[in-house]
This record gives structure tokens, sequence and C-alpha cells, in this order.
């Protein structure tokens, strides 16, 4: 895997691109967060929970579609494959480690400050559309309450047993996060 990750990474390298392109291709991409992410993203931030974001994607690339979809609010930390730009803006390589599907739980988050300021939490609620997703938590040694859910995307009639088996709760095909927000309605208007 990091073989493969590594080959990827350098052949971006390999090509003149600069951050004013990386601009460019997330302005004029399909990407799109799903639905309901901004009210779920804004609700966290009023309610100060931390989110992180931990993807073996390019960070850079999220915070760009975060910013023109949503919003970058202060709670909120991207743990990801970030580019590594010279004086002039052109792409010379990655920052760090790289992370990719099967690594989540490593050292990359855990060994950081930011994981530490929430090791006290007790509850944790894991979003995950991959099994390496559920490594995410390991290491949260506090946590009382992790509740699991998983999108199912992809070769969904062979995966969904495995699925049901490690999520608490699975969303075949689904593109909103409307259970994750009506999930959180009811947390927060109990507290």
């Amino acid at each position: 895997m990091v073989e493969w990750w590594t080959k990827a990474h350098d052949l971006l390298v390999q090509i003149p691109f600069t951050q004013k392109d990386l601009e460019h291709v997330v302005s004029d991409s399909s990407i799109l967060l799903r639905d309901g992410c901004d009210m779920l993203l804004r609700e966290l931030h009023d309610h100060k929970v931390p989110v992180l974001i931990f993807s073996a994607g390019i960070g850079d690339i999220i915070e760009r579609v975060m910013r023109q979809q949503s919003h970058m609010y202060s709670n909120i930390k991207i743990v990801s494959n970030y580019m590594d730009f010279d004086n002039e803006g052109t792409l010379i390589g990655f920052k760090g480690d790289i992370i990719h599907i099967f690594n989540k739980n490593e050292g990359a988050i855990h060994r950081s400050d930011y994981f530490l300021d929430l090791a006290h939490r007790e509850n944790i609620i894991l979003l995950g559309d991959s099994m390496g997703d559920l490594r995410m938590a390991d290491g949260a040694v506090s946590n009382k309450n992790l509740l699991k859910i998983g999108f199912l995307n992809d070769k969904i009639e062979s995966s969904l047993p495995m699925y049901m088996d490690a999520f608490d709760i699975v969303l075949v095909g689904e593109e909103s996060l409307d259970l994750v927000n009506s999930l959180l309605r009811k947390v927060i208007t109990t507290d």
C-alpha cells in the first residue's frame, strides 16, 4: 500500500503542478460533500464538538472543498496527505508519513497534540466508508460510547454482511447525512 501511494505521489510531483492549479482543479471538479454536511459541521461547531477528518486522500483538496462548499470551522482538524510546495508554489513532494486506508490507526494522529487533547472524550461517532476506517478510533482510551456508522457505496451485495457485522449502522448508497444530523439533534436536545 505504501509503495502504491508513494508512486502515485511521485507521479504528481513529476508534472509541473502548482497551488494555482490545485485551486482550479478543485473548483472545476464534481466533488460534492454529502447533503447535510454543512448543517452537521455548523451544529458541531456551535456546540464545541471537535471534528477529526481522517483521510487517505489529499488534505489540500479536502480543505479547499470544505471552504468552497461549507466552512473550515476552528473545531475541525484534518489528518491527511498534504502537498509540499516550494516558494514559487510548485509541488515538490508530500509532507510527513503516508496515510492510507490500512494505517488510519497508526501514529499519524495518535502522536499529535490534537489526539491527546481529545483523550478525555467519552463519546465518539465514527463515520467511515471502508473497513479500514473502523480503526480510526483506536487509541482513544476514554471512549465509553463509540457509535460506528458505515457508508456502503460499492459492491453492496458482497460487502453488506461484513459491514453489518462491523458497523453499528450501515447506510447503503446514502448520499446524505440526514440520519447523522437526526441523531445529533437528539443528543444535543437531551443534554
